[in-house]
């Protein structure tokens, strides 16, 4: 069955899946068994917990919502939106929990796709991912449970699979790339992909440029990532993501061709959210 290419697109854009979050460390046994003791104290003291807990640095925000107008071949196809929902507790361990949903689609078929993910506020290490899929006729609910201190992951109820240390899913995918800030000229490869069979992912720095999408004018560093699929990232798509040159690292704008059509996602509106407020989320998540 054919599917929609535009929800290709959302797959590919937060699932192409993978990358390096900025060199911070694999988790260790250590670090685990501290983990699991400040969980212990979590009931007695949530506010001290919070403030036990060393937040990566990362260039978004609780709150932040990006909102992106997608095209094919240069018709509209629906519209897209990112955002760093809240913080939440996955088992035991507070993760950001960052959303993408696209709605759109042409006459007689309707594209409802959301994917969810969590990742560890200090590692950003993928904990879980979830999949909701409604294109056309087509349903499909899948959720991945992702052990980084065991180096497994569990697809629905199905048996533990082998992944990697310091895993990443597709949703996490354009938030890793942000914060490694990858600049013109540098290449880098990683093998961070929580399935080990689809490693590794190549970004290269292309070049600056300035950009002009419906939220304003940047500057940008267009960046192009590569990946071991047949997606719209895999090595012959040529896919581009433009990423604002300041501190935030805002997806801009994605091209990319696919079935011999051009793709692109622009960003409309952005919502920036508030860091000052980590720490009464976390407290709030860990009560």
């Amino acid at each position: 069955m054919t599917r929609f290419p535009a929800a290709r697109l959302a797959l590919a854009l937060v699932g192409a899946g993978v990358l390096l979050a900025g060199g911070v460390a694999p988790a260790q046994p250590a670090l685990v068994a501290a983990r699991s003791a400040a969980s212990a104290a979590v009931l007695a003291s949530p506010a001290a917990a919070a403030a036990s807990v060393r937040l990566a640095p990362v260039p978004f925000a609780v709150g932040e919502e990006l909102r992106y107008r997608a095209t094919f071949g240069g018709v509209p196809a629906g519209r897209a939106r990112m955002r760093v929902q809240g913080i939440d507790l996955v088992r035991g361990r507070p993760a950001y929990h960052l959303v993408f949903a696209l709605d759109g689609g042409v006459p007689l078929y309707r594209v409802r796709d959301r994917y969810e993910s969590w990742i560890d506020v200090e590692t950003l290490a993928s904990l879980r991912h979830r999949q909701e899929i409604a294109e056309g006729r087509y349903r499909r609910t899948t959720t991945y449970e992702i052990y980084p201190e065991r180096g497994e992951y569990r697809k629905n109820d199905e048996a533990p699979q082998p992944s990697v240390r310091n895993p990443l899913d597709d949703g996490s995918f354009l938030y890793a790339v942000r914060v490694a800030g990858v600049r013109v000229g540098e290449t880098r490869r990683d093998d961070r992909y929580f399935r080990p069979d689809r490693n590794p992912v190549v970004l290269t720095g292309l070049r600056q440029e300035t950009v002009t999408v419906g939220a304003g004018t940047f500057s940008a560093t267009v960046v192009r990532p590569t990946i071991r699929t047949t997606g719209l990232f895999s090595d012959g798509g040529d896919a581009q993501v433009w990423f604002s040159d300041d501190e935030r690292r805002i997806p801009l704008q994605v091209r990319t061709r696919f079935a011999k059509f051009a793709l692109t996602l622009t960003l409309e509106s952005v919502t920036h959210g508030d860091a000052r407020q980590h720490g009464a989320l976390l407290a709030e998540a860990l009560r």
